[in-house]
């Protein structure tokens, strides 16, 4: 009998099936780690940084880096969960997130990690950077003021879609999301509220019109339980499962 794969995460044992990342075998198993940019349908990014942990002693992010038998990964320990609310931190004040206000409070996957790593507090100084908001196509809304650069709507345009709607132009703080079109615009281009790209943002740049609070608070994904609790739904995507919505 071959001997079965497994790592050690926080204490736990951890079985993998080789090819599997870090992130994909604590999934499996039922062990959440923090992540913004993963997705179970595309490979591993690693943008958001949000999934580092430490393996044998240094970081690395759990999203793209494979597992191995035998290693030791840390993820919940005060020295990494306090660098985790610190990059939340970041993306809060960098953009124009008003959560109260927002039509996917309660959906939304950078809220619902402040309230599970406790972050409660901005700790840095607000940017309120000027962004457009894209009101142009008939079925989807566009607000660039809550985009976190995960990249999942350019993925899943260019990979599952086949349209490249959208792309990134410019570098470090002034890199930003664009629309593949002469104007700018979402409604010059074949974007269809049907696509993959418009079901990925884990915030509230892509929104679908005439549809914001139907679900009343206290009903909303992350209201009842944390996200941590939804782990079933970032679990790998098995061959032969097809695709989620």
């Amino acid at each position: 009998m071959s001997e079965t794969n497994t790592f050690i995460l926080d204490d736990q044992e951890i079985p993998f099936t080789p090819g599997q990342s870090v992130m994909q075998a604590a999934l499996t198993a039922g062990v959440f780690i923090p992540h913004l940019c993963y997705h179970p349908e595309f490979r591993p990014h690693g943008s958001c940084k949000l999934c580092t942990v430490k393996i044998n002693g240094r970081p690395a992010t759990s999203c793209t880096t494979p597992a191995a038998h035998g290693m030791e990964v840390e993820s919940n320990t005060p020295e990494i969960l306090d660098k985790r609310r610190t990059l939340l931190q970041m993306l809060l004040v960098e953009g124009n997130h008003f959560c109260p206000s927002c039509e996917k409070s309660g959906f939304c996957k950078l809220q619902a990690l402040g309230y599970e790593l406790g972050v409660m507090t901005p700790r840095f100084n607000l940017m309120y950077p000027t962004r457009p908001v894209d009101a142009s196509h008939p079925d989807v809304l566009l607000d660039f003021n809550r985009c976190i650069l995960c990249e999942l709507c350019i993925r899943a345009s260019t990979e599952v879609d086949g349209k490249f709607v959208f792309a990134l132009s410019g570098r470090g703080i002034k890199k930003h999301l664009v629309v593949n079109a002469e104007s700018g615009r979402l409604a010059d281009t074949n974007f269809s509220l049907t696509d993959k790209a418009a079901q990925v943002c884990p915030v509230g740049v892509i929104l679908p019109k005439r549809k914001g609070f139907a679900v009343p608070y206290g009903e909303r994904h992350f209201d009842d339980a944390p996200i941590s609790t939804h782990v079933d739904e970032f679990k790998p995507v098995m061959p032969g499962q097809g695709g989620r919505s």
